[in-house]
C-alpha cells in the first residue's frame, strides 16, 4: 500500500489504482464554491478511483457523498479513505459501472466525474497507470459520452457537474459533443491547468 497527501487528506492506494493527481484538488475546491448555491443533498462522484476528489469535496462542503467505481480494488480504497477522513458515516461507495449504479429515481444537484479520457493510442505515455483508469477509447471520449448520459438522467434541474478532461482542446471537443448529442446539457465554463489538464462545468440548458 502507498499513501499520498491530497489537500488535508491522507489517501491510500496501490499500483492497481490510479495514483491521485495533486492538481485535481482544484475540482474539489470548485465543487465547494458551487455548493452553497445548489439544493441540498449528496454529491455524486463518477469514476471515483481511490475516492480522493469526492472525499475532499465532501469534507469542504459537509455534504453526504455517493461514489461510483467499477473497479473493486479502487472502490475498496475509496471506502477505506472515507474512514481515514473520518466521514465514513456519510459516504456510500457503489462498486458498479456508472450506467448500472444509480436507481431510476435518484437525482443529484452536484456531480463530480473523473472518466478515463486518453485516446487509446496515447495510453502508452503512462505505463505506470492502470489501463482501465486512463483508456477513454478511440477518441478519448467513450466514457465522457457515458457520463453525459448519466447527467441527462440523474442531474437535477439547475444542477452542476464538474467533468475532468484532457485540457482545453478536449473541453472544446466535449462542448461540440454536448451540442450535437445532448441538447438538454451545456458546457457552461471551464478551468484549465495546462494543455493536458482541465475541468469543465456541465449544466442543464
Amino acid at each position: 500500500m502507498r499513501e499520498c497527501t491530497f489537500g488535508p487528506l491522507r489517501i491510500a492506494f496501490d499500483d492497481r489504482v490510479l495514483e491521485p493527481r495533486a492538481w485535481t484538488v482544484m475540482q474539489s475546491e470548485w465543487a465547494a464554491e458551487l455548493a452553497p448555491e445548489l439544493p441540498p443533498g449528496p454529491i455524486l462522484e463518477l469514476f471515483a478511483g481511490a475516492g480522493h476528489i469526492g472525499l475532499l469535496a465532501s469534507v469542504l462542503t459537509g455534504r453526504p457523498l455517493v461514489q461510483v467505481e467499477a473497479d473493486t480494488v479502487a472502490a475498496g480504497y475509496a471506502a477505506e479513505n472515507a474512514a481515514r477522513a473520518g466521514i465514513a458515516d456519510r459516504v456510500e461507495v457503489r462498486s458498479a459501472r456508472i450506467e448500472e449504479a444509480l436507481h431510476e429515481d435518484e437525482r443529484f444537484a452536484l456531480i463530480i466525474a473523473d472518466p478515463p479520457y486518453l485516446p487509446t493510442a496515447e495510453v502508452g505515455r503512462f505505463p505506470a497507470d492502470p489501463l482501465r483508469a486512463i483508456d477513454g477509447g478511440h477518441d478519448g471520449l467513450d466514457l465522457v459520452r457515458a457520463t453525459l448520459e448519466v447527467l441527462t438522467n440523474h442531474m437535477t434541474g439547475g444542477g452542476n457537474c464538474l467533468l475532468q478532461l484532457a485540457g482545453p482542446d478536449q473541453v472544446e471537443s466535449t462542448r461540440r459533443l454536448v451540442d450535437e448529442g445532448w441538447p438538454v446539457l451545456t458546457v457552461a465554463a471551464s478551468r484549465s491547468v495546462d494543455a493536458e489538464r482541465a475541468v469543465a462545468l456541465v449544466t442543464q440548458r
